[in-house]
């Protein structure tokens, strides 16, 4: 997840920059990365040496503010189903997998100075989205919230890990209380890291870093994630960290009638050999 895309207007920049971004994803590994905060207006793609880069934005001509998108490694393309986008600030891929298929969503938040009524419409909107996915999919959000969720989890214990940071604010609570009522989890909390591999944003003025940036999945799929942390090293001129998620889906196993009956094993001690 790599929030803080922010692109310059004129369009030789644009390219500049996904390449820049594309080398670091490559350099780090990364073969599917969500972007927010990416200023392009429209909706579209374009492909680099090593991945296609999709995004939403607000409608051409209105302020290039906000942006979602996500970056697909090309080896991947294949098992990518069109991008669906609610709006600047939410769209969705999902992938399919032999493990079965993952739906991911890219968000960002509004700020703590943002009026109530834009931020109740943006968790309205985020959970219509995560109500349309599948029952069946895996589910992977990765966002800048611009929220910190603190380390006190005694009224979360359903959604924080033991492994928070910081203190909680109210954007903090909102982003909370969805995870409650929807049983999701912040994977960023459930793994003992260090403090420097969690903290993701560092305030401009008073030099404080705080985690703003989280990778949230169902709580039923919360086993299949290894790990969720920071990279500080992602050179891709944005004043946000890299979040990084491994995870491992494995197929179900069915036991059928005809396998059961292949491994029944032959008492062969009670056998006794008929004399003549």
């Amino acid at each position: 997840m790599l929030p803080g895309y922010d692109t310059p207007t004129d369009a030789a920049p644009i390219v500049r920059k996904t390449a820049i971004i594309d080398r670091e994803l490559l350099r780090l590994c990364v073969d599917v990365a969500a972007l927010q905060e990416t200023r392009l207006s429209g909706e579209g793609s374009l492909r680099e040496d090593n991945s296609t880069f999709f995004w939403k934005g607000r409608e051409i001509g209105e302020r290039r503010e906000h942006g979602v998108g996500f970056a697909v490694r090309n080896s991947f393309l294949s098992c990518c189903e069109q991008t669906k986008s609610m709006s600047e600030r939410l769209t969705t891929l999902r992938l399919k997998t032999t493990s079965g298929p993952v739906t991911l969503i890219s968000a960002y938040a509004p700020t703590m100075k943002a009026p109530p009524e834009v931020k109740d419409m943006f968790y309205e909107d985020l959970r219509k989205c995560q109500e349309n996915v599948r029952g069946s999919d895996k589910l992977m959000l990765l966002g800048d919230f611009n929220a910190r969720v603190g380390n006190k989890r005694n009224n979360w214990t359903h959604c924080i890990g033991p492994y928070g940071i910081g203190n909680m604010n109210e954007n903090g609570q909102r982003l909370l209380e969805l995870c409650t009522s929807l049983s999701l989890c912040i994977t960023n909390t459930y793994f003992q890291n260090r403090d420097v591999h969690k903290v993701t944003w560092k305030h401009p003025r008073s030099g404080h870093w705080h985690q703003l940036d989280f990778i949230i999945t169902r709580r039923s799929d919360l086993r299949h994630v290894l790990n969720s942390r920071t990279y500080h090293s992602a050179d891709c001129d944005t004043d946000h960290s890299l979040v990084m998620t491994k995870s491992r889906f494995t197929p179900k196993k069915i036991h059928s009638a005809e396998s059961v009956c292949r491994r029944v094993k032959i008492n062969t001690k009670a056998i006794q050999e008929d004399t003549l």
